[in-house]
């Protein structure tokens, strides 16, 4: 018993030396191919302060930000979608299959088209937050009927999430020109443009929820086990699904907020974390949070540099993936 325990913590540990070498070796990429390359060594001195200040504006304004933004959404979107899997009990389930994240994009519309010239835009993580929760509680009540199975549940949600695309697409055509533009870009899910603020907006809500997520994991794995056990182990049931519904809508809609609609990756990314160190959550959350973050890192990069000079959405090349992986989900579920 001693030695499965020893090998399990051995391959956790090499997971995530594998994952933080990923991620050093995208990070040295972003930072240094674009428009403008910058050598491997100029970047190293820069990032140490020996440099002379000639890539500055390139890395510290243009690409910095947006990388960091592109892993804390990612790994927002991560956990929030592990969260949704793990209390609906359902492989499908994710933010924007369910339909939190266009619900997210409804409340960042009607923050950006009617209230964003009245008000500061820090407002705008709150607005698409409201969006989602209202488009959660929305779909989980149509799923109810002497309980919600995982089939209804992701069926009712592509419908409610097809009519917020629809109010979406409501809200552009009333809009004008320049928000249209903007909000077409945004919708897809891009981090063009990303700034230090942004990033500082996000993370707030990363610093919070995720770690929330991790301490409330063994509670959550005793919710996985069915309502009727997790009772009898004395967990308040709705109370705490209620809680972490919130949570993962926290994580999603300020995720959207601030990148648009990258869509799959909290559908995705649970899953690659699973196969790597099994179904514990306490450490499935940290490693979710990474993969999550690697891939729209991954996705913007190749966005920003494989079509040059054109800064293709993130959001496309994460669909690319995350679509056929979807159809495969539902063909292996299908008997659910």
């Amino acid at each position: 018993m001693k030695q499965i325990i020893d090998s399990f913590y051995q391959k956790k540990i090499w997971v995530y030396v594998l994952l933080c070498f990923l991620l050093l070796i995208v990070t040295i990429m972003s930072l240094s191919i674009g428009s403008s390359y910058i050598p491997i060594l100029e970047l190293l001195k820069h990032l140490v302060g020996l440099s002379d200040g000639q890539h500055e504006f390139t890395i510290n304004v243009l690409r910095l930000p947006r990388l960091l933004l592109a892993f804390f959404v990612g790994a927002s979107l991560s956990v929030s979608g592990l969260i949704l899997q793990s209390i609906i009990r359902n492989p499908l389930a994710s933010p924007d299959i369910i339909g939190i994240t266009a619900g997210g994009s409804v409340g960042a519309m009607l923050f950006i088209v009617y209230i964003m010239g009245s008000i500061s835009i820090h407002w705008l993580p709150l607005a698409a937050i409201l969006g989602a929760t209202c488009v959660a509680i929305i779909v989980y009540g149509l799923a109810w009927s002497n309980g919600v199975t995982p089939l209804r549940l992701v069926l009712i949600g592509i419908g409610v999430s097809a009519a917020m695309n629809a109010v979406i697409t409501l809200l552009i055509v009333v809009s004008e020109t320049s928000v249209t533009t903007k909000a077409y870009l945004w919708l897809t899910g891009s981090l063009y443009g990303a700034t230090v603020q942004d990033v500082y907006g996000l993370l707030p809500w990363v610093l919070c929820f995720i770690p929330l997520t991790f301490l409330l994991a063994k509670t959550i794995s005793v919710l996985e086990l069915g309502d009727s056990l997790a009772t009898s182990l004395g967990v308040n049931v709705q109370v705490f699904r209620f809680t972490l519904l919130f949570v993962s809508v926290a994580l999603a809609g300020s995720a959207v907020a601030f990148a648009g609609g990258i869509g799959f990756i909290g559908l995705i990314a649970p899953h690659i974390a699973k196969k790597l160190v099994g179904y514990t959550l306490h450490s499935l959350v940290p490693i979710a949070a990474l993969v999550g973050g690697l891939m729209v890192m991954i996705a913007d990069l190749i966005a920003r540099t494989a079509f040059l000079p054109l800064d293709l959405p993130a959001g496309v090349f994460t669909a690319g993936v995350g679509a056929p992986f979807f159809i495969y989900l539902l063909y292996k579920n299908r008997h659910i």
